[in-house]
């Protein structure tokens, strides 16, 4: 294991899309997500972290198999729990088998080390659980964890305008079908949109989980790659534009969250319709951050741009 983390961390995720719709809300016909009152993009917290949980599950990919540490002799540390056809009761009852303990429904173990025994299994193997936390009070009882990794919603810098596209397919589902014109289509996109999203680190619910400087590295990273390796149709181009990492000297920070977020700034050049990221300068207290810069943010805190 890496050294636990000693810091705090608090970061800015800026990202793009270009000519696709970054997430669909299902109760709108999957439009793209509208703040109805400004008209500004949104993309939650739970899409930005299933795109880091799919970079996880891609780099570490021998893991999700159930038999790797059959076949490979390796331990398990970067499982992804909330997957694809994840049996959630099944993932339980493997804490439980792991320690010799016999599940009560819906309860965790009434010997205190026992439960703790059986959520330390769970954020030990699971990356998500690890950073996330996760609610895992189903009939077979893990417990609650509460992670150290948390995101804000994404909104776009200006109001973004939806598209909607009429498409067409020539192929025919049954032989039946064969006699009747094209299929007919909608495809929803927004023509350009400049997203900012704020993150916070904790170091002391870091600890509970065991979420260290291996952990930390690799999410970070997922934040840089994983639009790199999510491409699709529907998503049209979409990019991570920078990554602000602000580190604090100590665990519990020495300055306010909100006070450094707001000295980073997004403004508009020019007065043209924005369709490219070339419409805005990105500036810290006035001045462009370099990428792999670093400067002294506040006293304790250093800045640095990763991407």
């Amino acid at each position: 294991m890496a050294e636990p983390l000693k810091h705090r961390y608090d970061f800015i995720l800026l990202f793009d899309v270009k000519d696709g719709n970054p997430n669909g809300d299902p109760d709108a016909g999957n439009l793209p997500r509208l703040d109805a009152e400004t008209g500004r993009g949104l993309v939650t917290d739970v899409c930005l972290k299933r795109k880091v949980r799919n970079f996880v599950a891609m780099v570490h990919g021998a893991e999700q198999d159930e038999t790797f540490k059959d076949k490979l002799g390796g331990k398990k540390r970067h499982e992804i729990y909330v997957r694809e056809k994840a049996v959630l009761n099944n993932q339980h009852k493997r804490a439980y088998v792991a320690h010799e303990l016999t599940p009560e429904e819906k309860k965790l173990p009434k010997d205190i080390q026992k439960a703790r025994e059986v959520i330390g299994w769970m954020c030990a193997n699971f990356f998500d659980i690890r950073s996330f936390g996760a609610v895992m009070t189903t009939e077979i009882n893990c417990g609650q964890v509460r992670g150290p990794v948390q995101m804000t919603f994404a909104r776009s810098a200006d109001p973004v305008v939806t598209s909607e596209h009429s498409i067409t397919r020539m192929a025919v589902t049954n032989e039946k079908d064969l006699e009747k014109e094209r299929t007919m289509g909608r495809k929803f996109t927004i023509p350009y949109g400049l997203y900012r999203s704020h993150g916070f680190i904790s170091a002391h619910l870091a600890r509970q989980t065991c979420f260290d400087e291996a952990d930390l590295e690799l999410f970070l990273k997922a934040l840089e790659q994983m639009f790199e390796h999510d491409r699709s149709a529907a998503r049209g181009e979409m990019a991570t534009r920078g990554l602000y990492v602000f580190k604090h000297d100590s665990e519990l920070g020495n300055a306010p969250a909100h006070a450094l977020f707001d000295r980073l700034t997004i403004e508009r050049q020019g007065d043209d319709v924005a369709r490219d990221f070339g419409a805005y300068s990105v500036r810290f207290d006035g001045q462009k951050v370099a990428v792999g810069q670093e400067l002294a943010a506040a006293p304790g805190v250093t800045l640095h741009r990763r991407c």
